[in-house]
């Protein structure tokens, strides 16, 4: 795994909150060696985002901002929404 996978990895662990590490660590343990370059730039400015307003906008609390509904945003509520980071 390269270098910035690796990062990425980390960081979607050690987002803040304990919900939030859940859903992208185990999104990006799945996911982040399948995405291309492009998707992986709006993957990590997912992760700069608001942590709250993060959780709410995958799980569907709150609309996603018009900015942020691409491929990546909609390829995690399909991963939360799916029960895929059950158990």
């Amino acid at each position: 795994m390269d270098a910035r996978l690796k990062r990425l990895l980390f960081r979607a662990h050690h987002m803040g909150s304990n919900e939030n590490d859940i859903l992208f660590g185990r999104f990006a343990e799945r996911h982040l060696a399948s995405l291309s370059a492009e998707q992986l730039d709006r993957f990590e400015s997912l992760l700069a985002e608001n942590d709250n307003d993060l959780f709410n906008w995958v799980t569907g609390k709150q609309p996603v901002p018009a900015h942020l509904e691409h491929d990546v945003m909609a390829m995690i509520r399909t991963f939360v929404e799916g029960g895929a980071v059950g158990p």
